[in-house]
């Protein structure tokens, strides 16, 4: 009998609990939630014990036999010990950007829950696959490498699944067509210089600059940048069904071993490294996920216009790495 895959998720607030919710109605892993208490007074709640609680008696209404637990955990790290054996550990954990809070108050703020996570993911579960949600996640990716030793196949950051989702969303309502018939990549940084590939992007096989004139695809390509805003500005809190929808895509490539092509943050390096004109960090590229994690990166053509965003937006994620890197000790405020 074939055990099915256990996929931990850090963090149960929005994207946290959708996440789980899919991977267990889907059934492609049986799910462990973890999150800190809340308290109110004296009164201290588990909100993530409820949330599995609920989550078990939504499945069982499905008539769907995947298990999920909640388990509550300390800001210091005790309690962590059911991440044991998980084949996946998902992290949606961290302060999201307040008024008042510099970019540099929420990269620190991250990073030191991020570095209490993963010491316990180390400890607990070494064989497992990371997955970065916790923005900005490109610089947590980063940040997870160093901090887990893990190889960097096995630490993958969600960033481009999100991003190209929005991107043809705003490409299928515009042409009115399905999506399922659109083939779009978004690479970068996870951030306002984000790169959509128009010259590989097209609709059926059409090539989607044919489709759109440019002045609108330059409108789909502003509104896809700064997708995240609008919906804070809508709602008043960052988005959580796409991004949770992203997540489970890039678990089920991997618990299902599918070697789907899906754009995500990974550490380059090396050759890739050298093509992308990135030494030492991770950025957005399309890779090619399986069971053991990244299998390949997939090293794609630009056009002159593209290389340029695609250059301006590593420098912007390089900038953030350097602030990382003083915060972790690898590099003298000076340097």
């Amino acid at each position: 009998m074939t055990m099915r895959k256990v996929v931990s998720v850090v963090g149960a607030g929005n994207v946290g609990e959708h996440v789980a919710s899919l991977i267990a109605v889907k059934g492609l892993a049986d799910v462990r939630l973890f999150d800190i208490p809340r308290r109110d007074g004296d009164k201290v709640f588990e909100p993530v014990k409820g949330k599995a609680l609920d989550m078990k008696q939504m499945l069982s209404a499905m008539d769907i036999d995947t298990r999920i637990d909640g388990f509550t955990v300390s800001p210091e790290g005790d309690g962590y010990e059911p991440i044991a054996r998980s084949d996946i550990v998902v992290i949606t954990a961290g302060f999201p950007r307040r008024p008042g809070m510099s970019r540099e108050d929420l990269l620190e703020a991250n990073i030191k829950i991020l570095g209490t996570i993963i010491s316990k993911v180390r400890q607990y579960a070494p064989d497992s696959i990371l997955l970065v949600v916790t923005n900005p996640v490109d610089i947590m990716t980063y940040t997870a490498v160093k901090l887990s030793g893990f190889p960097a196949s096995r630490v993958i950051g969600m960033a481009g699944v999100l991003d190209s989702a929005r991107f043809k969303t705003f490409i299928a309502q515009e042409l009115r067509v399905s999506p399922r018939d659109i083939h779009a990549y978004v690479i970068g940084g996870h951030g306002d210089e984000m790169v959509p590939l128009i010259s590989m992007s097209n609709v059926g096989g059409i090539p989607l600059k044919d489709l759109i004139p440019r002045d609108k695809l330059q409108e789909i390509i502003h509104r896809t940048r700064f997708g995240g805003g609008e919906i804070v500005d809508l709602m008043g809190t960052s988005a959580y069904y796409a991004p949770a929808a992203a997540v489970t895509d890039m678990v089920e490539a991997l618990v299902t071993n599918s070697r789907r092509i899906l754009p995500c943050s990974v550490y380059l390096d090396g050759e890739a490294g050298e093509y992308y004109g990135v030494k030492g960090f991770c950025v957005g590229v399309p890779v090619k996920l399986g069971a053991s994690g990244v299998e390949d990166i997939i090293k794609v053509p630009m056009i002159e216009e593209e290389r340029s965003m695609w250059e301006r937006s590593v420098e912007s994620v390089k900038k953030s790495v350097d602030m990382a890197e003083v915060m972790l000790g690898e590099k003298s405020p000076s340097a």
